[in-house]
């Protein structure tokens, strides 16, 4: 049977297929596209997860501040890279620290102290392109320094190539930094030692450079020391030594010895500067610029100078009136705000009157902190206590302290009393500051006199007083009321006691 169906159907059925298929075809495009943009959210998701990954992992080993890689990048990364990049050539470590760096901070704020920071990792980064630089502490850096190295170090694994780098690299830190419109100058201290001369991985490099530090440190300003194998055993040493220090000081082992002070004119002596002398069964006397320094970085200094004080000054008691006792203190020690009240303090338990006491102080001290120095300086004169500058001339700014601050005597250094004869410029120094001196009514030490030509020409040249191997050595206290009794050691006595 023939159904007949409205007419027209065909047209709608075909309209009702296509816009299903393009309903099913929208409903799939609009799928991808969400499908493509979940995509690409992804993707970026992923690279700003990569992004956060890579910079927690450059801040993990890198220095904020100064940009420079740093310790943890030195212990992980640092020994692939040194070996990948230098290891066959070989590669020289210059490890250093800064001088002068907290007085820095003083001067300019924490805020000067970082923009200096940021200008040295600069002019390090300039000066050794081609370097591996680090900065692994406060003013502590390191330098891998390979043969390609900026063409500045030919071959680091040879010595003079290598101290040449260290004095390159002081001298470029002694350039003056302009930091907040102040002139700042820093030095360094630096430790050398190279692959494989002084080890065959970098860590072990890298101590030994560190080593090589601590004894550069210890010599001074601008000093650099190259890594040898004595340093251990010097370091063992001063370990050991350190450790009985201690024990030292407790028991009052370290004792005061006497130098002569001799007035020139006359030849009479008119006082003794104190100096420590600390004898030991295992090593015998112990150098004093050794065993200060370490009673200094172990806090030990002031119980030791408190000591060797009162002593000096119960010994003193039994010297005439007139003679006088020098005492020198330590540039630490002039930081201490109740420093007059303990001396003052050890007068009164000794009886030795203020004006028989000189107190020494260094041009070095002065510098730490003026302000402090100058009111400390000021409480001593004020009780009647003598003042006197020592080692003229070798500290900072001689001129500068001598008009800010009032001394009652300057002692003229050793090193200008050596080469007072062969040196015309030494001459020249030594004949300048006793005219200076004279003119600000202050009497002179000369120190370090050993010949009768110095002694003649000191004469000479109107120095007051002086003190040296000509006069005699430091001595016990038995000794030194014998030297009053019969005046300084003759020539002969004087070089037994030398070759003693």
């Amino acid at each position: 049977m023939l159904t007949l169906l409205p007419e027209g159907w065909h047209s709608r059925l075909h309209s009702s297929i296509d816009g299903l298929i393009v309903g099913v075809l929208l409903v799939g495009c609009a799928g991808y596209a969400f499908g493509f943009r979940k995509f690409l959210d992804l993707r970026r998701e992923q690279g700003r997860r990569s992004l956060a990954e890579s910079k927690a992992d450059w801040i993990a080993y890198h220095d904020f501040l100064t940009r420079l890689p740093n310790r943890r990048f030195l212990e992980e990364k640092a020994p692939e890279i040194a070996e990948s990049t230098f290891g066959k050539a070989g590669y020289g470590v210059l490890s250093f620290d800064l001088d002068g760096f907290k007085k820095v901070n003083e001067t300019v704020g924490p805020d000067g102290g970082d923009m200096l920071l940021i200008d040295i990792a600069k002019r390090l980064t300039d000066f050794m392109p081609e370097a591996l630089l680090l900065r692994l502490g406060s003013d502590e850096f390191l330098i891998i320094a390979g043969c390609t190295a900026s063409n500045r170090c030919q071959d680091c694994t040879d010595p003079e190539q290598t101290r040449k780098l260290a004095e390159d690299l002081i001298s470029l830190l002694n350039r003056p930094f302009d930091i907040k419109g102040t002139q700042i100058s820093v030095g360094a201290c630096v430790g050398l030692s190279s692959y494989p001369e002084h080890g065959l991985r970098l860590k072990d490099v890298v101590k030994q450079a560190i080593l090589a530090l601590s004894v550069a440190k210890r010599q001074g300003r601008n000093s650099y020391v190259e890594f040898r194998p004595e340093i251990n055993e010097d370091l063992a040493r001063r370990t050991r030594i350190e450790r009985q220090l201690r024990t030292a000081v407790a028991n009052d082992d370290i004792a005061p010895y006497y130098q002569p002070l001799v007035e020139l004119k006359t030849g009479a002596i008119v006082g003794f500067e104190a100096l420590a002398r600390w004898y030991t069964p295992e090593d015998g006397f112990i150098s004093p610029d050794l065993f200060i320094r370490i009673a200094e970085n172990t806090g030990l200094i002031s119980d030791l100078s408190e000591h060797l004080l009162r002593q000096a000054c119960k010994d003193a008691m039994a010297w005439p009136t007139q003679v006088h006792l020098a005492f020198n203190i330590s540039p630490l020690m002039l930081e201490d705000r109740y420093l007059g009240l303990k001396i003052f303090k050890i007068l009164g338990e000794t009886g030795l009157s203020p004006h028989r006491l000189e107190i020494e102080i260094t041009e070095s001290a002065l510098v730490r902190d003026t302000d402090l120095a100058a009111a400390m300086i000021q409480e001593l004169r004020g009780s009647g206590i003598r003042v006197a500058l020592d080692d003229f001339g070798t500290g900072y700014s001689s001129l500068a302290q001598l008009s800010a601050l009032t001394f009652d005597k300057i002692k003229i250094d050793r090193i200008f009393v050596s080469g007072l004869e062969q040196d015309e410029k030494k001459s020249k120094i030594v004949r300048t500051t006793v005219a200076l001196a004279t003119g600000l009514g202050i009497t002179t030490t000369a120190e370090g006199i050993e010949q009768e030509s110095q002694l003649d020409d000191l004469k000479q040249l109107g120095c007051s007083f002086g003190q040296g191997y000509l006069f005699g050595k430091a001595v016990p206290q038995e000794q030194a009321l014998a030297l009053l009794s019969t005046g300084p050691a003759s020539d002969t006595e004087q070089s037994r006691q030398m070759s003693a």
